[in-house]
């Protein structure tokens, strides 16, 4: 029998993961309460008490967080950013991302990310070339995952991976086909390490099924067309990859990251291999 505590938990991030599925669209605290199936007034407590954060606020934030990555990766004006974000004119979005960020839209759009300094220092710090990086259409995934919340580093995440393995000994959950999974839903430039949000998983087939109320859930990564960096070494090394990755062959690629996740595939069991020789596949989702 479930724990009501773990059921708790279950239907919050199930409302998180309807959030993130839906940012575009209206989420009036009655919707999202109904999907928690609490009633509105149980639901803002319950979900704060949770999260940490109301869910306006973990709306309001998640939009705005997003908006900074528009200004920043994609070729929008900061009008569109902003109906996008959910706001009906540039005053009001301005003004709340001022609040939360310290600068205008304008003045974070035409900052550089980052410095020209540092952008020299990363490029002498890894081996990479555009060379290293392919463009590939990835299947859609299925993955059973745990939410882990806090700093991307080995330290946080790697629990929560020897936890997902655990579970999937104990439900038959591994297969000739499985690869573990991670999907990182916040850059550690925009977001605050407390709150950044990671998917930690394995691959599942289509039809695989978890029991009602387990804390371990269910979700399809979309397939589409990723650039695929592979990288060697230790999981806390991946920083600067993907720093690399960003903020110099994006914009040398002429490409545009999707408004999707990236995700990282990893290679082979890194319990049979020292860290140096750990690999991990960067899958940035592109537009098309």
């Amino acid at each position: 029998m479930n724990s009501p505590r773990a059921s708790l938990q279950t239907k919050i991030l199930n409302v998180q993961l309807f959030i993130q599925q839906h940012l575009d669209e209206p989420l009036a605290l009655e919707r999202l309460a109904e999907i928690a199936d609490y009633s509105p007034c149980h639901f803002h407590r319950l979900f704060r008490g949770q999260v940490g954060e109301s869910a306006d606020d973990y709306v309001r934030r998640l939009r705005l967080e997003r908006a900074a990555l528009s200004l920043r990766y994609r070729r929008q004006t900061v009008l569109e950013i902003a109906l996008d974000a959910g706001y009906g004119s540039h005053e009001a979005f301005t003004r709340a991302f001022a609040r939360l960020f310290g600068v205008t839209p304008s003045e974070y759009q035409s900052l550089k990310h980052p410095p020209d300094a540092i952008k020299e220092q990363l490029m002498n710090a890894v081996e990479y070339t555009a060379t290293n990086v392919r463009i590939e259409t990835q299947p859609a995934r299925r993955m059973a995952f745990l939410r882990v919340v806090g700093p991307y580093n080995h330290a946080t995440l790697g629990p929560g991976f020897g936890r997902i393995y655990h579970w999937a000994m104990q439900n038959n959950a591994f297969g000739s086909q499985t690869q573990g999974i991670g999907v990182y839903h916040d850059d550690p430039e925009v977001t605050d390490g407390s709150k950044q949000r990671a998917d930690v998983g394995i691959t599942v087939s289509n039809d695989f099924q978890v029991a009602s109320g387990d804390e371990v859930q269910l979700q399809t990564v979309p397939g589409g067309t990723c650039a695929v960096l592979r990288h060697q070494g230790h999981y806390d090394t991946l920083g600067t990859a993907y720093r690399w990755l960003y903020s110099v062959w994006l914009p040398e690629s002429g490409r545009e990251p999707a408004k999707a996740p990236p995700y990282e595939l990893y290679v082979h069991d890194c319990n049979t291999l020292p860290p140096e020789e750990w690999l991990t596949d960067i899958c940035i989702p592109l537009v098309e």
